[in-house]
């Protein structure tokens, strides 16, 4: 049988992305979510978590495009002037390879996340990393590290299959076998660690490529096109525009994918594929 995981990230973003999230799962397919412990709207996240708890959350690690945790001054070269993560993601990557004492900070601000999670008393279903940023290999062995002494079980795993991702839009076929190609490498040392640490993933994602358009018709083309195992199809809804929102993803269409979220249809479909719905913790 086929399993699908369905996450909605940033939770803990703005109360429409929270809303959305529970809304989603309350009367729509969404299974899991993933929390930014440092976001402005976190403890209303929580709260809504606490009220649902057949939700699963998980861990979304900020480290780059939002703020620290930990005081600047504690994480200097993770941070610019105005104390925030950088933005320039392939810089960022660099970085976290080749400056000296990088990696002291970068495991110092992990540890304050995971610790941040713990402490809102939900149980860890995942963990991922805001702009997939778990690729990074020394983001990554330090978040197994960490995550071994929290309960780190399962981790999403950014495989999209690029041929089936296209079958469904049809759209930009050289640019999604050119990001696999890039990433492949990667993936597979990815799965490699992960095996190697005895935590589980998912085998495929969707959303990737169609970040922030992930709308009702699309999806149900993801439906489609399945692989084999269990599939993450990850979402960023939101029941209105917001300031928070607009500030990283002015060009997304939240409101379009919470409505696919909670579609009839898209129930229906599920259903008549005889998906299994399922979370991480699941796998």
């Amino acid at each position: 049988m086929k399993s699908i995981i369905i996450t909605g990230d940033d939770f803990g973003l703005a109360p429409p992305v929270n809303e959305a999230i529970v809304e989603a799962h309350s009367r729509g397919i969404l299974t899991a979510a993933s929390l930014m412990v440092g976001a402005d709207f976190v403890q209303d996240a929580i709260e809504h978590a606490r009220r649902h708890p057949s939700l699963k959350v998980g861990l979304h690690l900020v480290l780059v495009e939002g703020r620290p945790l930990l005081p600047a001054r504690e994480v200097p070269d993770l941070v610019d002037s105005q104390g925030d993560f950088s933005t320039r993601l392939v810089r960022a990557g660099f970085k976290f390879f080749f400056r000296p004492g990088i990696r002291k900070q970068l495991a110092a601000e992990i540890r304050a996340q995971f610790e941040a999670f713990q402490e809102t008393g939900l149980e860890l279903d995942h963990v991922n990393a805001h702009n997939h940023m778990h690729l990074h290999p020394t983001v990554l062995r330090l978040m197994l590290q960490t995550g071994r002494e929290f309960g780190l079980k399962a981790v999403r795993l950014p495989n999209e299959p690029p041929l089936r991702s296209w079958r469904a839009s049809r759209k930009s076929l050289k640019s999604r076998l050119a990001s696999w190609t890039l990433l492949c490498p990667w993936l597979g040392l990815m799965k490699l660690l992960l095996r190697r640490a005895g935590v589980s993933h998912n085998d495929f994602l969707f959303g990737m490529a169609d970040s922030g358009s992930m709308t009702l018709d699309l999806v149900l083309k993801f439906l489609e096109n399945l692989p084999g195992g269990v599939t993450e199809l990850y979402f960023h809804p939101a029941t209105r525009r917001c300031a928070e929102i607009d500030r990283t993803m002015r060009d997304y269409r939240h409101e379009d994918e919470f409505g696919a979220l909670t579609s009839s249809s898209l129930l229906e479909a599920v259903q008549a594929a005889g998906l299994r719905r399922i979370s991480f913790s699941d796998i």
